[in-house]
């Protein structure tokens, strides 16, 4: 199987889907002259013109409403925002407009639209452009979330959302578009709302999802030279979440560590940690831990950086601690 690059697969997954319909289009600030400000859609411009890659002004909140408005008329539209932080100038287009308008309708119009790009911080980019609301936008019914952590399941995911009936968020990393992983060179799926057990274990259950799944496997690993053998489970959907999948796993190792890199109030871990004590809460033999960001504005000093988020070595101390590992 071929080696690509995150950037890669998701160019694949696009252009695939665009080849097969001419519905389909990609909008957003640099994407086609420029190949895109990451360059998810280099070559993208050339194959398929001005008409179905395009440019747009620094205007989210445009270009948000005006793919909406498209895909209400029967289009497919692909909206790339450079960061989800400036998802937020947008975020009345989304949460008001797409989401809502399957039922305001009485199901008359659906919105296939795929708003994507990049989540959560990557490095010494300060507050503004380092924030995570893959909780923010799931908690809003009428749109699913999804966060791959790797190319194929990127490419897989992608592929789906672009023919979803709904909108879909999908969110990436700035840090993980040069990152390699085995993609098929067949066609493939996967289906939206399944997570994936990455790793097979019997002494504790590690959930995580996106570009976060680095640390959890790290953790794993560190975890398995001390003989202790978790369970690694990736989320890759967090609307909605596969709870069945988290819960199988719980109840064969009797303990749970959820690590994401968002604030701790109102988190995905949260919903994932309630879910479980409700429905598995006589198989739990040590109470839900949860490794998180930090509970302020991401710092700009690498120092603080490296504080403030989820690190191998926070996993590892959760995991003695709800195995009761004293040494």
């Amino acid at each position: 199987m071929r080696e690509i690059q995150f950037r890669e697969a998701l160019r694949e997954a696009m252009q695939e889907e665009m080849r097969k319909d001419d519905k389909i289009y990609l909008m957003g600030e640099e994407v086609a002259e420029y190949n895109g400000a990451y360059k998810v859609s280099q070559g993208m411009l050339d194959e398929f013109g001005a008409k179905r890659v395009i440019d747009t002004p620094i205007s989210e909140l445009g270009f948000a409403g005006i793919g909406i408005g498209s895909a209400m008329n029967g289009l497919r539209p692909i909206i790339e925002f450079m960061t989800f932080n400036f998802s937020l100038v947008a975020i009345d287009q989304i949460i008001n407009g797409a989401a809502k308008i399957m039922s305001m309708s009485g199901g008359q119009f659906s919105v296939p639209i795929v708003f994507r790009g990049p989540t959560g911080n990557a490095g010494m980019l300060s507050s503004q452009h380092s924030q995570c609301f893959e909780n923010w936008y799931a908690n809003c019914p009428g749109l699913k979330v999804v966060v791959p952590s790797n190319p194929a399941d990127a490419k897989g995911l992608l592929k789906s959302a672009i023919l979803d009936p709904d909108p879909v968020i999908f969110m990436e990393s700035e840090l993980m578009y040069g990152d390699k992983g085995e993609v098929p060179e067949e066609t493939y799926y996967i289906e939206i709302g399944k997570a994936k057990v990455t790793k097979e274990g019997s002494d504790v259950t590690l959930v995580g999802f996106g570009k976060i799944m680095k640390v959890v496997n790290a953790a794993a690993e560190e975890l398995e030279k001390e003989g202790i053998h978790a369970e690694v489970i990736d989320l890759r959907t967090v609307r909605p979440i596969d709870y069945d999948t988290v819960i199988a796993s719980v109840k064969k190792t009797n303990r749970l560590v959820i690590v994401e890199e968002s604030w701790p109030l109102g988190s995905i871990a949260t919903e994932v940690a309630f879910k479980v004590q409700k429905d598995a809460f006589d198989y739990l033999d040590a109470p839900i831990l949860r490794i998180m960001g930090g509970d302020v504005p991401l710092p700009y000093a690498p120092t603080l950086i490296q504080e403030y988020l989820p690190n191998p070595e926070k996993v590892v101390k959760a995991v003695k601690e709800v195995m009761y590992v004293t040494k």
